[in-house]
């Protein structure tokens, strides 16, 4: 990954954007959306007078200037639409002596950062990027994911947004931020939300957050799950769920880093022998700690290469009270033949 995906505030300062081509055209209705402040370097006052007629221009600064006359020290970011060379690599070599983000349409080798794909929601913005190399197949990509994206799930995150603070001030320290957000999305007050009925989702999430002011039951919970044949593309869904709400993750040194990177980022992964190469204490030793974590509340998860958990290890944790989910695996068979299907899905694409 070359480009790190980030999100900036364009509100915060001004942006240069030079050239009136269509590219810019386009990255200047780009930074409209986002309420960007432009200065806009023109050399067609007929294109910049159009341009500002079909929209709202009390942020857009027109300026028929050279470019780089200017220093740049009051930029955030600069964009510059293809103005051929020399000139293109003299404006991204200025923006970064000033250590500023430069985007030079078409050109990620003169580029600091670029323009994803992206899917709109309002407070929900989803960026999809191929680091410059394929823009065809991001777009591909964010009209799938348009199509499956809630309309309203921008409305659930704002909802939640307005109610942070109060959460925060009331909640007890036993109860978990992650996982009280988790149940309002997955639960009724986001079936609701997503539903369109706000003053339902609203009067649920104002008493959830009064429920948060008492002590909490501290109850986690164990996963055991199946790697399969250690793609992380063939992971089941409710391994990849169960992955995402992990707080820990103890693995065989066999399982792969794909599959390890689909884990919860803040989840701490712990590395432990595969159970045929401990002895029995080890093994002991590895289950108190994943015990341990479960009954402080944690969600664990033994994360272990091909489709077999030791049955001992289950009836350990079962004797000792904690909610115990199996996760089967992808098989090598079942793997062969997805992975036909998906060739022939894309033969038919």
């Amino acid at each position: 990954m070359r480009f790190l995906p980030v999100f900036l505030d364009l509100t915060s300062g001004t942006v240069a954007l030079i050239g009136t081509g269509s590219a810019a055209l386009t990255k200047l209705r780009l930074l409209r959306s986002a309420d960007a402040n432009v200065r806009w370097y023109v050399d067609n006052f007929a294109v910049a007078a159009q341009a500002l007629a079909d929209g709202e221009s009390s942020r857009i600064e027109i300026v028929f200037a050279d470019p780089l006359e200017d220093d740049f020290a009051e930029f955030i970011a600069v964009v510059a639409a293809p103005q051929g060379e020399p000139l293109d690599g003299k404006i991204a070599a200025r923006a970064r002596a000033k250590n500023l983000p430069v985007n030079v349409v078409d050109r990620p080798d003169l580029s600091t950062f670029i323009f994803p794909a992206i899917v709109d929601r309002g407070e929900v913005v989803a960026a999809i990027g191929t680091g410059g190399a394929a823009p065809v197949l991001a777009r591909r990509l964010r009209e799938r994911i348009e199509a499956q994206l809630p309309a309203r799930i921008g409305g659930l995150a704002a909802l939640m947004g307005r109610f942070r603070e109060a959460f925060a001030e009331r909640r007890h320290c036993s109860c978990s931020p992650r996982r009280f957000w988790e149940d309002v999305v997955d639960g009724p007050i986001g079936a609701a939300a997503l539903a369109g009925q706000w003053e339902e989702a609203e009067a649920a999430l104002v008493q959830a957050i009064e429920t948060t002011h008492a002590p909490q039951a501290r109850c986690g919970a164990i996963f055991m799950v199946s790697a399969g044949p250690g793609d992380a593309d063939l992971l089941t869904l409710r391994a990849l769920q169960a992955l995402q709400g992990a707080d820990l993750v103890f693995h065989d040194e066999g399982v792969t880093p794909e599959v390890l990177d689909r884990a919860r980022r803040e989840a701490d992964l712990i590395c432990v022998p595969e159970e045929r190469d401990t002895g029995v204490a080890a093994q002991e030793e590895i289950n108190r700690r994943m015990l341990e974590a479960a009954q402080n509340g944690c969600s664990v998860v033994r994360l272990k290469t091909g489709d077999i958990h030791d049955q001992a290890t289950i009836e350990f944790f079962h004797k000792a009270r904690l909610q115990v989910a199996v996760i089967p695996g992808v098989t090598v068979c079942g793997s062969a033949s997805t992975a036909t299907a998906t060739r022939a899905d894309v033969i038919a694409a």
